[in-house]
């Protein structure tokens, strides 16, 4: 079931135009939480494309982003765009609106893992209109 959730949400991710053919979702774990009972631990990776871009969303989850390689630009409602870099991490919170995401190169693609904490059976995004 669990492994049926988390393919149903990265379908989720995967088929809207949200992330499009620019971006490479790849899920690699999830797990409940015996001591946050109705919360579960979610883990994916994703690849931006050079150049590539995400339109607003949420996450409605605790979100820590750790950079793998190349260079990514995020930014939270309120709060001004960071750049990071391969070793370098990013939060947002379950009321953050992530007004931004991208590749900060048009040449050289970039990784990084992401960890989500979130309420059970709960989607892993929301678009932001």
């Amino acid at each position: 079931m669990k492994k049926m959730l988390l393919s149903a949400s990265l379908w989720f991710l995967l088929c809207t135009p949200l992330f499009a053919q620019h971006t490479k979702v790849t899920p690699l774990t999830s797990q409940d939480l015996a001591d946050m009972p109705g919360k579960e631990a979610v883990m994916i990776t994703v690849e931006y494309a050079p150049g590539a871009s995400d339109p607003a969303h949420r996450h409605n989850a605790e979100v820590f982003v750790y950079v793998l390689e190349g260079s990514i630009i995020m930014q939270v409602d309120g709060r001004p765009p960071v750049t990071l870099t391969a070793g370098q991490t990013f939060y947002e919170s379950p009321n953050d609106v992530h007004v931004g995401g991208r590749n900060a190169s048009k040449t050289k693609p970039a990784k990084f893992l992401v960890f989500f904490v979130k309420q059970k059976d709960a989607p892993l995004l929301v678009p932001e209109k």
